[in-house]
């Protein structure tokens, strides 16, 4: 029986068809941080589209409460109590849905389930970014030993910096990186990490952007295919802030374009988290929480 399996973010949905192996269907961007308030939570325009697209998805692949899973992060664990139980009744009662908000440490599981494959020893650093954090996990010896929340996100980034979504980017890559720091600096990085690996799309985005990848020669895990040397993925950055446009960015992924307002300040956010804690190579990964969830459902 075909599974639905939804990765709700604070920007970007991906659904994903799980038949015996678990396929992407389709993305898209809305910006819930966008008019987000304390008192009313996300706004009546993006709830409204919000709940539009979920009406053209379940009408479209015949979505239900039993056959669908949705799994929320982000900006929704920021609701509080009514509005959490008031979106979790509107699922409900509009699409026969469960809407389901995971804590952190929810998210740090499936994630390190998602990322636990056989590194051959090696010191690992996944990254995962959403809107509005950003979770670490450190495999060492095929084992985690360490997980960090980190409160801040690509969503924080393009509020700080919106003229990076010039045509050409008309922010400087030093003052996004220090802004990172800033956020960061009470977070203490071990400097001995035989790699990164960079989640989310990153290895279809890298591709796509012309980074140059080479063939991963730290481990073999079947998956991760490809490595980029720390120097070459700034020159990668510097090349997507200041010499392709923005609408090159949207053209190269047509079916959700609005993916790219975040993919030039989704580069910089890692880029000063890996120069703090030394990393020479990062690993390019197409994995996230959905591959999580499926591996921890095999187990």
């Amino acid at each position: 029986m075909k599974e639905y399996y939804i990765d709700q973010g604070s920007s970007t949905i991906k659904v994903y068809e799980y038949n015996g192996a678990l396929t992407l269907l389709e993305e898209h961007s809305i910006y819930l941080k966008n008019g987000f308030t304390e008192e009313v939570g996300i706004s009546s325009e993006n709830k409204e589209l919000l709940y539009e697209y979920y009406k053209s998805i379940k009408n479209k692949y015949n979505m239900n409460y039993t056959n669908t899973n949705i799994f929320a992060t982000g900006i929704f664990r920021n609701l509080n109590h009514e509005q959490k139980k008031s979106i979790i009744k509107d699922f409900n009662d509009k699409f026969d849905l469960h809407f389901n908000i995971i804590s952190h440490g929810i998210e740090n599981y499936y994630l390190g389930k998602a990322m636990d494959n056989d590194y051959q020893g090696k010191k690992v650093m996944i990254i995962n970014m959403g809107g509005k954090t950003t979770e670490l996990v450190t495999f060492k010896d095929n084992k985690i030993i360490d997980r960090k929340n980190l409160k801040v996100g690509v969503a924080d980034l393009l509020s700080e910096f919106p003229k990076s979504n010039d045509e050409y980017s008309s922010v400087k890559i030093e003052d996004v990186v220090s802004f990172v720091r800033t956020k960061i600096e009470d977070v203490s990085f071990d400097r001995d990490y035989d790699c990164a690996i960079f989640t989310g799309g990153e290895e279809r985005f890298e591709k796509l952007t012309g980074y140059n990848l080479l063939p991963n020669d730290i481990f073999n895990d079947g998956i991760h295919n490809y490595m980029v040397t720390m120097d070459d993925f700034i020159k990668g950055n510097n090349k997507i802030f200041f010499e392709i446009s923005l609408k090159e960015l949207y053209d190269m992924m047509p079916q959700n374009p609005k993916w790219m307002d975040g993919a030039r300040l989704g580069a910089i956010l890692p880029q000063a988290i890996f120069e703090k804690a030394n990393i020479k190579y990062v690993i390019p990964s197409d994995l996230n929480l959905i591959n999580g969830v499926i591996n921890d459902i095999l187990v």
